[in-house]
């Protein structure tokens, strides 16, 4: 699919083999191409327009280069929050002669919003830089949302890690397990924001030193593009500071876990405690030797229940009073 954007387009989508790119577009638009519709932008910009396969390409030099005049880029950008399964999917932009080209097999949220708006002002996409800037503002405002909303997360797991109203109660195995799945999606989220927050700050210092210069736009772009800057290394900053926290609660739930299974071996000691001598007594008396004085004695059978009785609470008393359990 292609859409082109510019002061005079609507971001309508182009067919290759009936209609021709607008002369005054500055922003072609590509979603998973057919061949013929790479051909008629690569006609349009004098360009290769990147392949699926070299956008997968995790190497620097491979994502971050510039070729005859063009500025070739590669982001990874967060996809799949909404849906629970957060992932990244690789933005491919080429920027020469005043038009932007933006390769993507997928939909992110903020590529599709700020298309949106620019459908409805076509004034924005007045000029290629314009458009490029503001769509990695588009970008790292989403990202800032995200991580604001996965620190909201944070603080409500912590709530349940450190919860008051469990002070001395045992927690079931349900709720351990799921806070160990909470953090584990929260820490699997910003493993993937982290992902998009550096690979656009490494794009924003490419941009910074190879983009476009002259004229006012240019210099305007470079401001934006500093203020970007700020902005992303604040968020990476930011996201490490969320690691710090989810690795302290990852920490503690396990130290939960490890509560809960020593509060059950105690459980199994004090069992032991209670009925090894009371088995002992009755494995004492109840063996079948022909001369045991007991066994003719009127208060035998009193005085072996008084027995198992003071062998199991004894040694219970004498430990708890030495605080030992």
């Amino acid at each position: 699919m292609l859409r082109v954007y510019g002061p005079d387009c609507d971001g309508s989508e182009i067919d290759p083999a009936t209609s021709a790119i607008p002369p005054g577009t500055t922003w072609l638009d590509l979603e998973a191409p057919t061949r013929a519709e790479e051909q008629l932008v690569e006609a349009l910009i004098g360009h290769n327009v990147p392949t699926q396969e070299e956008l997968a390409e995790i190497e620097p030099s491979s994502r971050l280069f510039a070729r005859d005049g063009a500025l070739y880029m590669t982001l990874s950008a967060l996809r799949g929050v909404k849906e629970g399964s957060p992932t990244s999917t690789p933005i491919g932009f080429v920027l020469a002669d005043n038009r932007l080209v933006t390769v993507r097999y997928a939909a992110p949220g903020p590529l599709v919003s700020f298309a949106n708006h620019v459908r409805r002002e076509p004034a924005i996409a007045r000029d290629a830089l314009t458009v490029f800037v503001r769509l990695l503002d588009a970008i790292i405002d989403r990202l800032a949302d995200e991580l604001e909303a996965l620190g909201a997360e944070i603080e409500r797991i912590s709530g349940h890690v450190f919860n008051k109203a469990d002070d001395g109660r045992r927690i079931p195995a349900a709720r351990l397990t799921a806070l160990l799945t909470r953090i584990g999606r929260a820490q699997s989220l910003l493993a993937k924001i982290r992902e998009t927050a550096v690979s656009t700050a490494r794009l924003l210092s490419f941009l910074s030193a190879n983009g476009p210069t002259e004229g006012a736009n240019g210099s305007v772009g470079r401001v934006h593009v500093a203020s970007l800057t700020n902005d992303i290394t604040s968020l990476i900053d930011h996201s490490g500071f969320l690691a710090d926290n989810l690795t302290f609660l990852l920490d503690a739930a396990l130290g939960l876990i490890s509560v809960e299974q020593n509060a059950a071996m105690k459980l199994f000691s004090w069992a032991a405690l209670i009925f090894l001598p009371p088995t002992l007594v009755a494995g004492i008396y109840g063996m079948n030797f022909e001369h045991m004085p007991e066994l003719g004695w009127l208060y035998g059978y009193p005085f072996a229940l008084s027995l198992v009785v003071a062998s199991a609470v004894l040694p219970l008393w004498y430990f708890k009073r030495r605080g030992w359990i």
